[in-house]
């Protein structure tokens, strides 16, 4: 999942016969024995276990990044980026539409491997978005919007406001600063093939997201809605994996179809037998359709029948693991390759100790009251140190962990009460005054 929704229904199991009987201890120590598909690791290294935190859009930042990881999740995804807003320059980069790039862009080793999920409406600008974000902007802002430039009249493209999630102006889109002719001519000549950074700086990977079900903007598709237009999404999916070097995989999100029409399947299966000669790595499918957002059961049986039917190709699974069994009953039941956690990791980086103490053959631990203060104290000074840097910073962390604070309660015998509480907290101090309440000081 790479984009929230408040339109959710509460957990519930996937539509997978025959799945609740199934022994996942027994299934997760042999995955442990034959370890993750080679090829996998090939790619990424450091992707060592079938299981990964998604993109979650208001969610999956470098403070939830990094607790993850320090409790076992092998690789992260960012949230959805907009090709749009990180072409604009400026804030445009430190703000994408559906959250906050300045937390977004690969840190340090510890944030590592890391891959970047993008979404746009225009294959060049996708291409241009995807080369910005391997180079770590080698170029000047205006170069990489010469990059994104077609053949188009500027007055043929409408104009639009892009605005961070905060609601401030980020720039319009076309940019309004103007090309002159012969930056425009210059423009189709421009190398559009990604120069990587040296070191390990850089993402590992590029993610396009087919997936997310945002509004349409101006009438162009955008996250989802390509899989109701394939020309479409396979142009993009051409166009980003042309510009990325050979090297570094891209992969793509997308979901089981746009609604359960017999012509939105047709679709989807002619984007999806198109990856693999376009030089895709592997496909992460959530087992919803894009008009279901979240709501209703996913199909696991969907999935099982995808993996039958394209036996040679890598595919991840996602949609309703809510827990660490999940993961294995996933695994087992529709033959994928790894699994994507998205809410159920919220609030809970020891779903992935739990799935390697499984993989390793012994029960999987609930998290002790200190292993969740010691969590929650972690997220919250990883999150202090991303914001402090901005006016009110302490102020927008305290208030952005109310959120985390509430799942990460669901663990405690004083749930209900904690959640209460958190609604509340505005300030570093009174999130330490619940955690020295409730965790002990």
């Amino acid at each position: 999942m790479s984009c929230q929704s408040h339109n959710a229904t509460a957990p519930s199991p996937a539509i997978a016969p025959g799945c609740g009987d199934l022994d996942t201890s027994a299934i997760a120590a042999a995955i442990g024995s034959r370890g993750i598909d080679s090829r996998i690791s090939t790619l990424i290294p450091g992707f060592d276990a079938p299981f990964f935190q998604a993109g979650l859009a208001g969610y999956s930042d470098a403070a939830m990044r990094l607790v993850a990881r320090r409790h076992g999740c092998p690789m992260c995804v960012t949230e959805a980026l907009l090709d749009r807003t990180l072409l604009a320059g400026g804030r445009g980069f430190d703000k994408a539409d559906l959250g906050d790039l300045h937390d977004n862009v690969p840190g340090g080793p510890d944030d590592h491997p890391l891959c970047v999920q993008i979404m746009g409406s225009e294959p060049r600008e996708m291409a241009a978005a995807a080369v910005k974000l391997i180079e770590q902007r080698q170029r000047s802002d205006r170069e990489y919007r010469l990059l994104a430039l077609t053949n188009d009249e500027p007055s043929s493209r409408p104009i639009q406001h892009l605005r961070d999630p905060g609601g401030r102006q980020v720039g319009p889109w076309p940019p309004s600063d103007g090309f002159s002719d012969e930056e425009r001519r210059f423009a189709a000549a421009m190398e559009m093939t990604a120069r990587r950074p040296g070191g390990t700086a850089g993402f590992q990977c590029i993610d396009v997201n087919l997936a997310c079900p945002v509004k349409k903007i101006e009438k162009k598709a955008r996250g989802g809605h390509w899989l109701a237009e394939p020309r479409g999404a396979i142009a993009i999916l051409e166009a980003v994996r042309e510009a990325v070097p050979k090297e570094i995989p891209c992969t793509v999100k997308l979901r089981r179809s746009f609604d359960d029409t017999p012509e939105m399947a047709e679709n989807f299966e002619r984007i999806f037998a198109s990856l693999s000669s376009i030089g895709y790595a592997w496909a992460t499918v959530h087992a919803r359709t894009v008009q279901q957002k979240y709501i209703g059961p996913s199909r696991w049986d969907f999935l099982r029948d995808l993996v039958r039917r394209y036996p040679n190709n890598i595919i991840f699974g996602s949609g309703d693991v809510w827990s660490v069994h999940e993961i294995f009953r996933m695994i087992h039941y529709t033959g994928v390759h790894a699994v994507s956690v998205a809410r159920g990791c919220i609030g809970n980086p020891w779903i992935f100790r739990q799935a390697r103490e499984m993989m390793a053959g012994r029960l999987p631990s609930s998290p002790t009251i200190a292993e969740q203060r010691a969590a929650m104290l972690m997220h919250f000074d990883i999150s202090l140190a991303v914001t402090r840097r901005f006016r009110h910073g302490e102020e927008a962390t305290s208030r952005m962990m109310r959120k985390f604070g509430i799942k990460f309660a669901q663990h405690h015998p004083k749930g209900d009460e904690i959640r209460k509480r958190m609604i509340d907290v505005s300030s570093a101090e009174a999130w330490r005054g619940i955690l020295d309440e409730y965790y002990g000081a």
